[in-house]
């Protein structure tokens, strides 16, 4: 089986993305797009030999969109990114409140990892969350639910509400080189690293690729054939850790986000920037992913107080 969502491979196995194509999908990561895509593959088939050349074209570019595009199912782990803008003036009562409640705060949401705000590379003043939900939507559903009536949850809200101005939510799955490069992933609550480290920081390098199906496939192609050698490069500072690789699927679509944790502070970034500068393979690599990309942003992000990662 050559289902891009099957984990681990299926070997008999009639999904859609199988070949040929079977239309009665018992994958057990089969979504509604999924089933859409083998209904397009068999309408295609029946229209193929009545319908113009162009608009065939057209119609078996859309299918194969379907096809490669892997839209995570209603049970296929998520990650959300919350983005709180926060007013200016009431940044220092937003962390206060959330540094008292720092305890209630993370039984109310189990889901949450990190908790920052961005110190440079961008809008300041946003309080930035990962939550992960193995579950998928149906936990994240479950989750919102039982915010909703937890007297602690309202009692949190109440008391940081005044002080944001916009908040919004993205949802984004892990790219499976996660598993693959056996890297920390954010499903996993312990702590990355040694554990909470003084001065640590977290970089957040967010890649805007251009639009088509296939171009988050080849983004993740090119970055995992160009990852060892930026990970073994000599003089990566040993506090440095690339913990997770996501891209989107709720939001803004095609946009990749790398998660990096410097243990040692702006001053490990720094020298593993310059490491990665030598590592040939890497470099080869990002030559071909800026094609593929029409905006690049890094941002240092400092986890507060009230963040389980710190």
């Amino acid at each position: 089986c050559s289902c891009p969502m099957a984990s681990p491979p299926l070997f008999s196995c009639s999904c859609p993305m199988a070949s040929p194509p079977l239309f009665s999908c018992s994958c057990p990561m089969a979504s509604a797009a999924s089933r859409a895509a083998a209904t397009a593959a068999r309408s295609a088939r029946e229209m193929r030999g009545a319908m113009p050349t162009r608009l065939r074209v057209a119609a078996m570019s859309l299918l194969v969109g379907l096809q490669r595009r892997g839209f995570a199912s209603r049970g296929s782990p998520l990650v959300e990114l919350r983005e709180l803008e926060l007013k200016p003036r009431r940044v220092l009562e937003f962390v206060a409140a959330t540094t008292e409640r720092a305890e209630a705060m993370r039984g109310v949401l189990p889901a949450l990892r990190l908790v920052t705000l961005p110190a440079a590379g961008g809008a300041l003043n946003v309080a930035t969350q990962f939550r992960s939900f193995p579950g998928g939507h149906a936990e994240r559903d479950a989750a919102r639910a039982s915010e909703a009536g937890d007297a602690r949850w309202r009692e949190l809200h109440e008391a940081t509400v005044a002080g944001v101005r916009r908040e919004t939510s993205s949802l984004f799955v892990e790219a499976p080189l996660v598993r693959d490069f056996k890297l920390h992933g954010l499903f996993d609550a312990a702590h990355p690293g040694t554990g909470p480290t003084p001065g640590c920081i977290y970089e957040l390098r967010r890649y805007q690729l251009r639009l088509g199906y296939d171009v988050v496939p080849r983004f993740l192609e090119l970055f995992s054939a160009g990852l060892p050698s930026k990970l073994g490069a000599l003089g990566t500072d040993p506090t440095t850790s690339l913990v997770s690789l996501l891209y989107s699927d709720v939001g803004s679509l095609n946009e990749v986000i790398e998660l990096w944790r410097h243990g040692g502070g702006t001053s490990a970034m720094e020298a593993s920037r310059v490491a990665a500068r030598s590592a040939a393979e890497w470099r080869g690599a990002v030559a071909e992913i800026a094609q593929l990309a029409v905006r690049f942003e890094t941002a240092i992000h400092e986890p507060l107080p009230a963040s389980p990662w710190r």
